[in-house]
């Protein structure tokens, strides 16, 4: 760990003093792709710096940032806001005007930027229940709160030394951002992040990850405002990576074979996706070269590491991989060195098959308030087990408390809640995080996580139900796009689907059947519950779904039933759909 980097912003500049990139920062302008070199980027810095300083910014102050897709700007103004002592206040794009209202009041920003006009005319309807004394925007428009008309206030006073002197004051013990968690429920929590807190989580996963610095691209595309990519944004500075930047999530397929990334961060939802693509175009194969995709899908499945499956199967590999899995690679952009997967439960069938492809998928654990290092899975040194998230990073000591929750401590721990001594009180105990998480810990070190406290409920008869676990395994059919849990004091859990309505054509039309309305048809409820009966076969009698609705519409981070990292938001689910949980138990 190089001693010049103990503060967030020394990222940059180690970039730019050992390896600097012509192309650090790369974006699309009129379907064109444009870069910015690693020295452009540390003038843009120091050129914000001192705009905010102009406008009276002093150590300590907020800043809020509000994007909708990953642009250069972003990470401009960052390190432009670290490195003069004040703090980053990431917010979602998907945010309600209240929730904008409630969180740029409670975080005391001074000023907010946004990444649309839109977004624009959003925050500027809540500026009277804020502190805020303006709104600028990250898109270059001709007006007197665009982003060049920022930088313009900075430049009729030279800032530099100023610049350069409060830089030389920061400590890495100091509050350097505050993360708004989206949660799947309740209000949002305000987690204060130190330059510490992530400069550490960079240099353990450095430790842990097996990537070779040299002229390797990475794709940014996950949400900027969460700490997953944010962390790995640092990551890839230290490492010089050049970074593009998707234009957004529905074309990432394209963006990936454009750019032809040497890997991928992702979440289990988005590779879920890819997956069932890649399935899709098997099931329209015909004849031979139908059978042979799914001999090799089969093949996958059954993958083990440490070549535990003999000879004779890693024979039948690399013939599957020369004739299959080589087109997968292809289709990824043929360069994926790895990916690692975190935020959620992600199913081992899609580690297996991916990693027996030659992608290997490398799972983790963590979250906003450990910065969000935690554990991680690695090839080396029998370090992956499929199943479970990885042994925790260098510098971290987890264990498992007598009623099965997660504890970690480290320097990755977050100092607190903001404004919010008692919730920090009762989360970090003798410096160890309640994570709220269940696990456990098996004897070679590696941590699987069974449930989540909050979300695991009590059926009626006293059996404890870990809705996550069940659907995980749900998600695996392709008939299922989303799935809840439900059940909580009845006597029997139940689920709520969003069906594959994508799937659930092709299907219709392999059959012929005319299907107007998906969720109240006798054949597809039929299916659905041939899947459900399958599924069910690896659980519990206790587990098993007796019961489910399906839902007419798509579930949606714009109808506020998944988080931006598309995860289920239980509250709001329940809430919507109370009509159907009704008739699931009345």
């Amino acid at each position: 760990m190089p001693d010049a980097i103990t503060r967030i912003f020394d990222f940059a500049y180690y970039q730019l003093e050992n390896e600097p990139l012509e192309n650090c920062l790369n974006f699309k302008n009129n379907g064109n792709w444009n870069s910015i070199s690693t020295k452009t980027f540390t003038q843009k810095a120091n050129e914000v710096s001192s705009s905010l300083l102009s406008l009276g910014i002093k150590p300590n102050d907020k800043i809020a940032v509000i994007t909708e897709n990953n642009n250069p700007n972003w990470h401009i103004l960052d390190i432009g806001i670290l490195q003069i002592g004040a703090q980053n206040v990431p917010l979602y794009a998907t945010l309600s005007e209240n929730d904008y209202a409630y969180i740029l009041n409670h975080s005391d920003s001074k000023y907010c930027f946004v990444s649309s006009q839109e977004l624009y005319k959003k925050v500027k309807t809540v500026l009277n229940k804020t502190q805020l004394k303006n709104v600028f925007s990250l898109e270059e428009l001709n007006t007197d709160y665009d982003w060049n008309s920022f930088l313009s206030l900075g430049k009729k006073t030279d800032n530099s030394n100023k610049i350069e002197a409060l830089k030389a004051k920061i400590k890495p013990e100091d509050l350097a951002t505050i993360i708004y968690t989206s949660g799947t429920t309740g209000t949002p929590k305000g987690v204060m992040l130190t330059h510490k807190n992530i400069v550490f989580t960079v240099f353990a996963i450095t430790k842990r990850l097996n990537l070779q610095r040299g002229n390797n691209k990475i794709i940014s595309y996950l949400p900027i405002c969460h700490i997953f990519e944010r962390s790995a944004f640092y990551y890839n500075l230290y490492m010089s990576v050049q970074v593009y930047f998707a234009e957004n999530i529905e074309q990432i397929g394209e963006t990936i074979k454009d750019v032809k990334p040497d890997y991928l961060a992702v979440v289990p939802r988005l590779l879920e996706k890819i997956y069932d693509k890649i399935v899709d175009k098997g099931s329209n194969l015909s004849g031979l070269k139908k059978r042979l995709f799914f001999w090799a899908l089969e093949l996958g499945e059954n993958y083990e590491p440490y070549n535990l499956n003999g000879s004779f199967y890693n024979f039948k590999l690399s013939i599957a991989r020369k004739l299959i899995f080589k087109k997968w690679k292809e289709a990824l952009g043929n360069n994926l060195q790895f990916m690692i997967s975190g935020s959620a439960p992600l199913q081992p069938k899609l580690i297996r098959v991916f990693t027996a492809a030659g992608i290997p998928i490398y799972e983790g654990y963590g979250m906003t308030e450990s910065s969000p290092a935690g554990t991680l899975n690695d090839e080396r040194n029998n370090g992956l087990k499929i199943g479970s998230v990885g042994k925790p990073l260098e510098g971290i000591a987890i264990k498992i408390a007598n009623d099965g929750e997660i504890l970690m401590k480290g320097d990755h721990i977050m100092l607190g809640y903001f404004k919010n001594k008692e919730l920090t009180d009762k989360t970090i105990i003798k410096n160890y995080l309640h994570t709220g998480d269940i696990g456990e810990i098996d004897k070679n070190g590696f941590l699987s996580i069974t449930g989540r406290k909050k979300e695991m409920f009590k059926t009626s008869g006293g059996k404890y139900i870990a809705p996550a676990v069940l659907e995980s395994e749900f998600k695996q059919s392709r008939f299922i796009e989303q799935i809840m849990v439900v059940g909580e004091n009845q006597k029997m859990p139940a689920a709520i689907i969003q069906l594959n309505f994508e799937f659930l054509k092709e299907w219709a039309n392999r059959h012929q059947y005319k299907i107007d309305e998906f969720h109240s048809n006798e054949k597809v409820t039929a299916r659905i519950q041939k899947e459900i009966d399958f599924y069910n076969n690896k659980f519990g009698k206790w587990e098993k779904i007796k019961r489910f609705e399906l839902t007419p519409d798509e579930w949606t981070i714009d109808d506020g039933l998944l988080t931006p990292t598309l995860k289920i938001k239980r509250n709001n689910i329940r809430d919507k759909y109370n009509n159907l949980y009704e008739k699931i138990y009345n």
